[in-house]
Order: C-alpha cells, then structure tokens, then sequence
C-alpha cells in the first residue's frame, strides 16, 4: 500500500484542501471536519486502496483505516499544513451535540494509548500477584513490582496535567498555562491542604472550598489527582479569559501578562468554584451510575453490552469515556469497559463465524484479521466495518450476544481496577477484586465471543451482501 498515494486521494475527494477545516484520528479513523459535506465523494473514497469504511456521524467525515491510521495521517500534515489542523474557532455544521461529541473526541483520545499501556502493566502485575500467593509469596513489597506498578497509575494520577493539555489543545487556548493548572492540582502541598479539612485556607481572603462525600461504602476527603471534571471546567473558562485578556492587554506585553494573569486569576477560581463544581459534578455522575448498577446491574451490563458496537458505528462511545474514567478517580473502579470488553469479544467472534463459513478468499482474510484485532486489543473497527455491518446478520449477532455477556459480567459483580481497552491482553484487570467476579468476566467474554461465532456461521447472511 502506498500511504503517501492514499492520503492523496482521500484529500482529493474529500473536497481537496480548502473543504477541510479540520482532521484528527483516532486508533483506526481519520476524522475529518468539513466545510461543505456535499462536496465530498463517499463512494470514491471508500474504494481507495487501505480504506474500510467511510462513516458520516457527529458532524464528523470519519475514513476508517484500521491499523494504518497513524501513518496515514503522519502522511496528511505536509499536505495540509498546520494551519489546516489547527484553524482557529471553526465549528462544524450540525448540532450543539455533535461539536460536543467531536471535542469530547478530541480530548480523550490522545490518551487512550497510555491508558491501555496503563491497563495492561496493572493487568500483568495483577496476574503475577494471583501466580505469587498461590505459592504463599508476597511481591507487592518487591521494588520491581512497585516501580511498575507506579508507572501503571502515572496517567491516573496526572491525569489533570494530560486532560489540562489535550482540552487547551481541542478548544485552542494556551496548553503549557492548561498543563500548569493541572499540575498545580496535583502539587502534594496543594493536595494536602486541599484533604486537611480541619484547617481553613483562604487566597486573596476568598476561602478555598474543601469537603468529603461517601459514596456506597467509601468516604473520600477533596483531591483533584486523579480528577477528571475540574480541569475540563478550568480550561473552558481559561479558554475565554484569554481571549479577553488578548483583547485588553497590549501586543507588545501579551507574552508575559497574557498567561500570568491567567494563572494569578485562575487559582483562586479554580479553588474556590471550578474545582469544587467539577468535584460535585463528577460525584453526581457517579452516584447516578452507582444507583443504576445497583437497581439491575443484569440489565445495565446487557445495554452496554449490547450497544457499545452500535456506538462505535457511530463514534458516540467516546462520550462513555468521561463516566468511566470518573468512575476511577472517584471510586478506584469500573465496570463500564468490563461490559464494553463483552462487545469487543462479540464482534470479534461475528467475524471469526464469518471468517469459518465463508469462501471468499479476501473475505476470510479481512475476518481473520478483525478477529486478533478485536480479541487482542479490543480494537473493533477491523471487524465491524470489514465484514460485521457490510453483512448485517453478524452485526445483529455480535449485538445480541454483547448483551447475554454484559448482562453476566452485570450479574456477577464485575469491576476492573484500571480503565483500558478490553482484550485478552488487559484481562487480569478484571481479577483485582477476587475470583468469582473475575470468573464471571470470564464467562461473559467466552460467552459473547463462542455465542456470536456459532451464531453467525449457523444463520450466515445474504451472498449477494458478502
């Protein structure tokens, strides 16, 4: 495959270099913001060479590439040049709800690679504890575990400093002055007057917000470590701050007035309302799932079970990632992506049935691959757009037995310690909290994976389709 020649083309047709006024990827889509959607040829991209899919949802030209992606899109940046990747204050056409999906995208997908470095490090050393008791051995005092562990929750910990960078990045304000109030966040001194709540703090006489809350069976002081919501809060309103201070400030001292006033203004502010509001926000959201898991934890592990694919399609998964990660900073646990890892699994073996009861040679080729794709990693596209929806019976397949193994994963109590794609390579992070919800981890995996194997080779789809 010539990646030079294919991203070419795809600039060509999707309207040439002035209809685009934005491009950015994910693990396996260039995700293209167009001026004039009209003026993009569907069809014609989708039949150059490396190209899957070609998805149209969130006011988002989505060209699905699979592995290729990165190097694709390395390929795109002298074509387009930066002012192309980075156009000021332009928005999409559609809806509030689109732009918000498109930058929601934007913010939490740079990160996913370390997460799932994260997810996976945690899930080996996990194994490792397991394999070390079963023969009356301790290794979580061992300086190799400690220091791996330690890289395994660096992202967690920071995660202010990363959101700080990739949301100054999306919204398109100063991303060092966004990085520095994340890092203030999880400054020790900050964090240990921020958790001594028998002390009053004030700055510039205004007092610094502190407090705890219980949730279930655990009670936590204030920390923004590890929070997810208060920088987001704190880099909008940064966003716009300055621009006012651009507007006021004259050129010739913008350079240090500019984002030292940003930062003198946004402390307090951050301390004293946005942080705390982010807080109690993030509190809501997981309270709100906590209740729902607890009404029928059955039935929510089979929703999410069943239609994480169906996001996917439409790239409305990226909007789950925020509770998720919530769901860590706030509790040390998730069972979001446990269930999500149901329809990973699903749609990994839709494809193995098509890939066994095919005889198309090109067929049995892009199946085989979605299957170490999606079983692997938990990377779905491969298997969704290269042959699960062009089918449509195993897409209904993966759907239907997605939801039998989220709903057993629901049933069994499942949660993870880390938030990572769920593949084989991530499972023990599913054993961290004993072996029966592991077990039923496990059992919901084989069942959705086995369950849309069988079920797809036994209903087939129409030939004509294939």
């Amino acid at each position: 495959m010539d990646i030079e020649k294919t991203a070419s083309e795809i600039v060509t047709n999707v309207g040439g270099k002035e209809n685009i006024a934005d491009v950015s990827h994910c693990f396996t889509r260039l995700r293209f913001v167009l001026r004039d959607v009209a003026k993009a040829d569907k069809k014609t991209v989708e039949q150059i060479e490396g190209v899957i899919q070609v998805v149209i949802a969130g006011g988002q030209f989505q060209v699905v590439l699979g592995s290729k992606v990165t190097k694709v899109f390395k390929a795109l940046k002298p074509m387009l040049g930066e002012e192309a990747l980075k156009e000021e204050g332009h928005v999409s056409r559609g809806s509030f709800l689109q732009t918000g999906l498109q930058t929601i995208a934007k913010v939490f997908t740079p990160l996913i690679p370390a997460i799932a470095a994260s997810g996976l490090i945690k899930g080996l050393l996990t194994a490792a504890k397991l394999l070390a008791a079963r023969n009356g051995v301790d290794i979580s005092t061992n300086d190799t575990y400690v220091l791996l562990f330690a890289a395994s929750q660096i992202i967690f910990y920071f995660m202010p400093v990363f959101l700080g960078y990739t949301a100054a990045k999306a919204l398109r304000c100063n991303e060092i002055v966004a990085m520095t109030i994340g890092g203030f966040l999880c400054y020790p001194n900050i964090d240990a007057i921020i958790q001594d709540t028998a002390t009053v703090t004030r700055i510039f006489g205004i007092p610094v917000v502190k407090g705890a809350w219980t949730i279930g069976d655990a009670t936590r002081v204030f920390s923004y470590t590890e929070s997810v919501i208060p920088i987001l809060l704190a880099v909008l309103v940064l966003k716009y701050l300055e621009r006012l201070l651009n507007r006021i400030i004259p050129q010739l001292v913008q350079i240090i007035l500019v984002p030292g006033l940003s930062l003198i203004l946004m402390v307090p502010l951050t301390l004293c309302l946005l942080g705390p509001v982010g807080i109690w926000v993030g509190n809501a959201i997981q309270a709100l799932y906590h209740v729902l898991m607890n009404l029928n934890a059955g039935v929510g592990g089979a929703v999410i079970g069943g239609l994480w694919g169906v996001f996917v399609i439409f790239g409305a998964h990226r909007a789950l990632l925020p509770v998720g990660l919530n769901d860590v900073a706030v509790s040390g646990r998730q069972n979001l992506l446990a269930f999500a890892g149901a329809a990973n699994f699903s749609q990994g073996g839709a494809a193995l049935g098509v890939m066994l009861r095919t005889k198309d040679k090109e067929l049995k080729g892009v199946a085989a691959s979605a299957v170490v794709s999606a079983v692997l990693v938990g990377i779905t596209e491969p298997a969704i757009y290269g042959c699960n929806l062009r089918l449509k019976k195993p897409m209904l397949c993966a759907v239907l037995c997605g939801a039998v193994g989220g709903g057993i994963m629901g049933l069994g109590g499942v949660f993870g310690d880390s938030f990572a794609n769920n593949g084989v390579l991530t499972i023990f992070t599913y054993a961290a909290f004993g072996l029966k919800p592991f077990l039923f981890y496990l059992a919901g995996c084989i069942t959705a994976f086995f369950g849309a194997a069988v079920l797809t080779y036994l209903t087939g789809w129409e030939q004509k389709e294939e």
